[in-house]
This record gives structure tokens, C-alpha cells and sequence, in this order.
């Protein structure tokens, strides 16, 4: 398995693109399992859905144009000695448009993902007394909740009537397609705007973009779509589904740093219909934006959306993360190396002893009578189950563990045994931790161990008085 994975040949392996955090961060020298001489080798970090690693190049750039700020000043606007003026993304818009499938006048480099988010909705949510609904799934990130609630009450609507939620059929962790195209079906004459992510950020499930849009704009809807998990992770063709936007942050798999700058997308049908209605300096043509005349003519396209300069810092970040996916293969050859990494280590963590189905563990920890196990009616040790769906064509590089039985206060216990033995996840209240190889960077060696580790938490927890 690993020397399939792990190909030496496999170009879409960049780990020595990458500095890595070390056990030494996040381990106790103490109290560590981990021998004193592997205490600055690099951890098991699956944690690139939350964080990216930080490039090697990403880290140059980023020293470059410092010195660059230093040396020449103001001058770094036009006259960059790397080629990176400080003016212009244009250096940047190709490779994000390749990611998504998208044109280059169709994304913008820009701002933050609700921000970006928050500009979409002003233009492409109009509501009417008979089609005003936002349909989005049950526990959308809290972010994008925030703004869908916060946009139909500016349209003098009530959250509670305009924002319709789904939810995964009972005993089941993510929604079902059928439920979903049904629902557009059903509602699709009240429903203004269609806005998923493109991958659930708690369960790890890969939403069918192209037959969700489709459906949609069959029943007259705007469809939007939330990149935040998605881009670099998931192969996507946002121009040819006729999308007709998108947003997205860049810090996760895209690795471009904590807070890096975002991007969004607006399908070029849209390009003279959906100017921007919040207009900034930035967004103005290029031509004569410097020559600060007093009245705004948006670029045509995206573009048209942005509003300040960008940070210099955040862009020349991404830049270098960028090239990494270039060196890489871009996304189909990082796709093909996700596949079967995170496959490996579904199929592993399936083995474990600990393992419960995902069938199984709505109703774990309780007997015949619905009496949960804590209350003496039987001995139930702690195990987990994965959320995310089998299927590698519905999910991504994150898995979604659950640790059971629910709501027992496992899953603290569990992540922080992890932590000290330099397994690095990330937590989801109340019981999920979420592990995600990153193609780019991590090995099938991270997965076994993460493993290995998880099945040796799982033991002192249960060992322990």
C-alpha cells in the first residue's frame, strides 16, 4: 500500500515543499512516547482542512517582498524586481481559475470569505413576495449561517420562513442526494437562491455540484456555492455547470497561511447584468484607477467586485502555494493522490478494533429498552465511527470521526491523546475530530500512525480506572 501511495515518482507529492510543525510542538518532552532524537522531525499534521502547511515558497515570497518593501518603498506597486507588482493580481487569477474551472475574468483575488460572500448575496439575492427562499444544509458553517439570516432580515424577512435548512434523514450523518434534488423539485418556485458548500465542513460530505446546480436552475433558482473546503481539495468546473457564483478562503488546503486572502467567482453571463453595488477604488478599470477620477467604472467581470488594494504579504503567500499545486500537477494529479490516500486510511481506521458502522452508532451505548449504558445496563466500551461517506466520490481528503458513545465527553479525552502524541486534528463539539491527509504533503506513514496512535488512545482510555 504505502509504496503505491508514496511512489517515488508521484509528482503530486510536494512534502519537501513543505516545512512541516515538529513533535516538539505540540508533545511534552516528559511525558512523550516520542524518543528525545524524533522530537523535531516532523508530526502526524492531518490538519490541512483547517490550516494549510506552510509552504516553503510561500515563506520566500513573503521575505521577498519585505525586502522588497524595505529597498524600494512605494515603488513595489509597479516596479517589482520579481515580477509581483504589488498592483495587480494578474499573476495569481490564472491558477485560481484553473482550480475551480472557471475563467480568468470570472475570479477575483479579494478580501475574506464572508465579506465575499456577503457581496454575492447583495447582488444575486433578490427576493420577491413569492420566490424569497435561501436553501442550504442543516449546520452550515456558522459564518455563512450568520449571513443568510442576516441577509433576508435586511430584506425584511423572517430567518425562520426564508432560510430553508436540510437535514440528514434520521440515524444518517450526511444528506442524501435525493433528498436534496427532490426538495429543489418540490420548493423550487419559492426558492431564490441554492447555496451549498462544496464540502461540508463537519461531516466531510462532497455535495453532487453539477446535479444540484443543474437541478436548480431547471426551476428558475440562483445557485452559489461555498468554496471554503473545496478548492484544491475537490475537482470542480464552476464555468461549464453555470454557476453563477462562488466564494472561498484560501488558508486551507490551498495552504496560503492563517487569514490569507479569499477569492470568488461570477459566471461572465453575469458580467454586465451583476455590477458591483458596493463600489471600491480597487474594482475600478486598471487604465485609470491610479488617475483617480470621480466617477467608477468597474472592470468587467469579478474583478469589477473588489474593493481595497490587497495585502502584498497575503498575496505573495498564496502565490507561493499556488506554485506548489503547479509544480504538482495541478488538481487532477493532487485529486488522483487524494483518492487513494484518504482511501488507505478509511480503510485502515475501518479495521480498528474500535470501529463501530455508521449504522450502528445512532443507537450505541444504549440496550433494547433505549436505556443508555451509563446507566448500568450494560458495558459499553469507547469507540468511533466515520461520518464522511465511503463513497470517494462524495467526499474529500477530510475524514469526520465520531467518537461514542455520543455526548459522553469522549471526544476531548480522545483528541488530547492524540495531541500529546503529536497527532494533530482538529475538534468538532461535541463529538467529532476530523483528520485529513493532505495530498500534497502527507504520506501514507502519517496515516498509519495517526492509526496506531488513535488505537492506543482508545486503549489507556479504556484501561484507565
Amino acid at each position: 500500500m504505502q509504496d503505491s501511495i508514496d511512489d517515488i515518482n508521484d509528482g503530486a507529492l510536494q512534502r519537501d515543499a513543505f516545512v512541516l510543525p515538529t513533535f516538539r510542538s505540540f508533545v511534552d518532552e516528559g511525558s512523550s512516547d516520542i524518543a528525545i532524537e524524533d522530537l523535531d522531525k516532523p508530526c502526524t499534521y492531518l490538519c490541512g482542512n483547517s490550516l494549510g502547511a506552510l509552504p516553503k515558497r510561500a515563506d520566500e515570497y513573503v521575505r521577498q517582498e519585505l525586502e522588497i518593501w524595505a529597498k524600494r518603498g512605494v515603488e513595489g506597486h509597479f516596479n517589482h524586481p520579481e515580477g509581483r507588482p504589488w498592483s495587480s493580481t494578474d499573476h495569481i487569477n490564472p491558477l485560481l481559475a484553473e482550480l475551480v474551472g472557471a475563467r480568468t475574468d470570472e475570479v477575483a483575488c479579494m478580501s475574506t470569505l464572508t465579506a465575499n460572500l456577503h457581496l454575492m448575496m447583495n447582488s444575486f439575492y433578490k427576493p420577491t413576495p413569492s420566490r424569497y427562499k435561501i436553501l442550504c444544509e442543516t449546520k452550515a458553517f456558522p459564518s455563512d449561517q450568520y449571513a443568510f439570516a442576516s441577509q433576508v432580515t435586511l430584506h425584511g424577512l423572517d430567518p425562520q420562513n426564508a432560510v430553508l435548512e436540510l437535514s440528514p434523514r434520521s440515524g444518517e450523518y450526511t444528506l442524501r442526494e435525493d433528498d436534496i434534488l427532490s426538495t429543489i423539485e418540490r420548493e423550487g418556485a419559492s426558492i431564490a437562491l441554492v447555496l451549498f458548500p462544496a464540502v461540508q465542513y463537519y461531516s466531510g460530505q462532497w455535495f453532487p455540484m453539477e446535479r444540484i446546480t443543474r437541478a436548480a436552475k431547471t426551476q428558475g433558482c440562483t445557485v452559489g456555492w461555498d468554496l471554503a473546503h473545496g478548492i484544491g481539495n475537490v475537482p470542480m468546473a464552476l464555468h461549464d455547470w453555470d454557476v453563477d457564483f462562488a466564494v472561498w478562503c484560501t488558508y486551507k488546503y490551498l495552504n496560503s497561511g492563517p487569514g490569507g486572502i479569499a477569492g470568488l467567482f461570477v459566471h461572465e453571463k453575469w458580467a454586465d447584468e451583476h455590477k458591483p453595488r458596493y463600489a471600491g477604488w480597487w474594482g475600478h478599470d486598471p487604465a485609470t484607477r491610479f488617475a483617480m477620477p470621480p466617477h467608477f467604472e468597474p472592470v468587467r467581470g469579478a474583478q469589477g467586485f473588489q474593493q481595497s488594494n490587497p495585502s502584498a504579504l497575503c498575496n505573495a503567500a498564496l502565490m507561493g502555494a499556488l506554485e506548489v499545486f503547479r509544480d504538482a500537477g495541478m488538481l487532477p494529479a493532487v485529486r488522483r493522490r487524494s483518492v487513494r490516500l484518504t482511501g488507505a486510511f478509511y480503510e485502515r481506521l475501518t479495521k480498528s478494533r474500535w470501529y463501530v458502522p455508521p449504522e450502528r452508532a445512532a443507537s450505541y451505548g444504549f440496550d433494547s429498552t433505549g436505556k443508555g449504558a451509563q446507566g448500568g445496563s450494560k458495558e459499553v466500551h469507547p469507540a468511533f465511527t466515520i461520518i464522511t461517506p465511503a463513497d470517494p466520490e462524495a467526499r474529500g481528503a477530510q475524514l469526520s470521526l465520531l467518537l461514542l458513545p455520543a455526548d459522553s465527553g469522549l471526544m476531548p479525552r480522545v483528541f488530547a491523546g492524540l495531541k500529546r502524541r503529536g497527532v494533530v486534528g482538529d475538534e468538532r463539539e461535541p463529538d467529532v475530530i476530523r483528520l485529513s491527509p493532505a495530498p500534497l504533503y502527507n504520506t501514507w506513514a502519517d496515516c498509519e500512525r495517526a492509526a496506531e496512535v488513535l488505537d492506543a488512545v482508545f486503549e489507556e482510555l479504556t484501561l484507565a480506572p
